[in-house]
């Protein structure tokens, strides 16, 4: 058996002028599950896009099991054993699972004229059997669960007897239980023999699945190490090129009442939730996929339109409760996908920090550029954008960078309130800790912080006090000791025994 089964040499690829990669080298020995990671625009993507034969390397050397490859294209990748699980999954909702198992390359008969869809159901079962015996190959795909799905992406690339299989932020929709299931699953495969390639921004899954690890840099590899011998922050140190300073938790809580939620419902999604959050205070709201976590906090914020209840900033009424009621009270949303509720695209830096505060900014309709700009390059500066350039494209920048935006938008205009939906979800770990410091320098200055994360880690770290929802409803609060994963799950599902 070769040492290694996939080896790539010298690996670069130009974008015009920019360099998406330069001189990698990444390798993945059989029955091995690797890590390939870095922060956002380090160059994975790439790699990853080359290896699958999406984009041609402009040079370098790919070989699997010894044999050099050229990766022409996806099919390419197909035939030499290599198969992507997306983010994003790929299939088609209306089909069955089978169907979709057999997209492009379907069993026929009678020459070739017939889809043998028979034959299709009995290969299905069979590999599904192995992987998860629950799935039905007969089943609409759009009907199971998305960890389900996970497990037909898998099973389509095992049909092809791939040998290597890379998987792209695989959890990002996943639950902790779900998680543990994939898991189980990577085990098994490992144990077949099956080399993983694992993308993933968050390193306790990678602690947890992982053997080892490439660690990338601005289109460079810059290590490979056995993830046995390290830590979370030796790692993120090489992946940034910088000491990130470990957030310790500091406290800032007064006792002054910024927040008051009085029996707030929407119909029978959000039973009536009752909580307040004080100056300095950050709390957090956990729970599973569906919870009713996003459509609290969009009531909060006026997004959605509520069936009874009150909300209170400093002791008054939040009257006529919409958006536009919301920003007045000082009640600001940065929200869990900020592609699409968060940003204008095509706008500058400067005009999406402005939009829920232009009236400040603008004299008889007209914009005044230059107190826009001062605002904007203070309120940017003070947030650490990279680059510092307020006329630059929102689209441009990365998730973290984005998310700066958006919270120096509530800064600007000087809310008392700031909701975050999910607010690390697709950010690089060293972007992360600077969102963390940001949440905690709000809290310093004695604004009033709720966070929804469906990371437990995250909300341990961050939050005060935690109220975990399920089903709509907030089942429990945690505070002090007793904000631990354990708990969180025990009040978050349904079947107690399971946890």
């Amino acid at each position: 058996m070769e040492e290694y089964r996939l080896m790539m040499r010298g690996i670069s690829k130009t974008y015009g002028s920019a360099a998406a990669l330069q001189n990698v080298d990444f390798s993945v020995k059989p029955g091995e599950v690797h890590a390939l990671i870095g922060e956002n625009g380090a160059g994975k993507s790439t790699l990853l896009n080359i290896l699958s034969g999406v984009r041609p390397a402009d040079s370098g050397e790919i070989s699997v099991n010894g044999a050099t490859v050229q990766m022409k294209n996806p099919l390419s990748a197909r035939h030499a054993g290599i198969a992507m699980i997306h983010q994003e999954l790929q299939h088609v909702p209306e089909l069955s699972v089978a169907q979709n198992m057999f997209l492009g390359r379907p069993l026929t008969k009678a020459g070739g004229l017939w889809v043998d869809k028979k034959a299709q159901l009995a290969r299905a079962a069979l590999l599904l059997k192995q992987l998860d015996p629950t799935i039905d190959p007969a089943a609409p795909i759009k009907s199971l669960k998305v960890s389900q799905q996970q497990i037909v992406e898998i099973a389509r690339a095992l049909l092809d007897d791939a040998k290597i299989i890379a998987m792209d932020e695989p959890t990002s929709s996943l639950t902790p239980r779900e998680f543990d299931r994939l898991a189980e699953l990577i085990a098994d495969l490992k144990a077949m023999g099956v080399s993983l390639i694992y993308v993933s921004h968050k390193m306790n899954e990678i602690f947890r699945v992982c053997d080892r690890a490439t660690i990338m840099r601005d289109g460079r590899q810059v290590g490979v190490v056995n993830i046995c011998d390290e830590n979370e922050e030796s790692i993120v140190a090489r992946m940034v090129g910088r000491k990130i300073d470990k957030l310790a938790h500091n406290a800032w809580v007064t006792d002054r009442e910024v927040l008051r939620v009085e029996d707030l419902a929407r119909g029978s999604d959000i039973a009536p939730a009752s909580f307040s959050v004080r100056a300095g205070e950050v709390l957090g709201i956990a729970g599973l996929v569906g919870a009713g976590r996003t459509e609290l906090l969009k009531l909060i914020a006026g997004l959605d339109k509520r069936s009874g209840g009150s909300v209170f900033v400093n002791g008054q009424p939040v009257r006529n409760h919409n958006v536009s009621a919301a920003i007045r009270a000082g009640i600001g949303l940065v929200p869990e996908d900020r592609k699409k509720e968060g940003i204008i695209k095509a706008r500058a830096v400067k005009m999406n920090m402005a939009l829920p505060s232009l009236r400040q900014f603008t004299r008889a309709g007209i914009v005044n550029q230059q107190k826009l700009n001062q605002a904007a390059h203070s309120v940017m500066s003070d947030l650490k954008l990279r680059p510092l350039d307020i006329e630059k494209t929102i689209g441009t920048l990365s998730g973290g960078n984005q998310q700066k935006v958006i919270i120096g938008r509530w800064v600007a205009a000087d809310a008392n309130v700031f909701l975050f939906d999910e607010p690390t979800r697709g950010i690089d770990i060293g972007a992360k800790a600077e969102i963390y410091n940001l949440i905690e320098k709000l809290a310093q200055a004695g604004k009033a912080i709720v966070v929804v994360s469906s990371e437990m880690t995250e909300i341990i770290r961050i939050a005060d006090r935690v109220l975990v929802m399920r089903e709509g409803k907030i089942t429990q609060e945690l505070t002090d000791d007793a904000i631990t994963e354990e708990n969180i799950a025990r009040y978050a599902i349904n079947d107690l025994e399971a946890v």
